[in-house]
């Protein structure tokens, strides 16, 4: 399966250890910090991963991967008082290797069709 999901604390840092700053051309409503410490714990999972600007993808076995999504969940609530989670998962049993291979079949698709 693949899940691409997104989290966003808001709130005060449930964790007192921490303390937000803003980076150059950060806004109060960032959460930039974290994210990076939710997808750092993807990225260490060591399953297939993808980061763009508003979702982090997945891939695995639908226990590996809700158990990366809960993990990082629970880093993120560290920065919140709250986390909206938003998920959304392609079960596709016995399949493996679509986090590219979608993508490539997409690409060809559109090669295909602009010429």
């Amino acid at each position: 399966m693949i899940a691409a999901f997104s989290l966003q604390p808001t709130g005060r840092p449930s964790d007192p250890a921490l303390v937000r700053t803003l980076d150059d051309g950060a806004d109060g409503a960032s959460v930039h910090d974290a994210v990076a410490a939710a997808v750092r714990i993807v990225r260490d999972s060591g399953l297939p991963t993808r980061t763009s600007a508003m979702f982090t993808e997945v891939e695995g076995e639908w226990d590996e991967v809700m158990d990366v999504v809960g993990r990082a969940t629970a880093e993120a609530a560290r920065y919140g008082s709250r986390v909206s989670l938003v998920l959304k998962a392609d079960i596709r049993p016995g399949h493996e290797g679509e986090i590219e291979g979608k993508v490539e079949r997409l690409e060809a698709a559109v090669d295909r069709l602009g010429s």
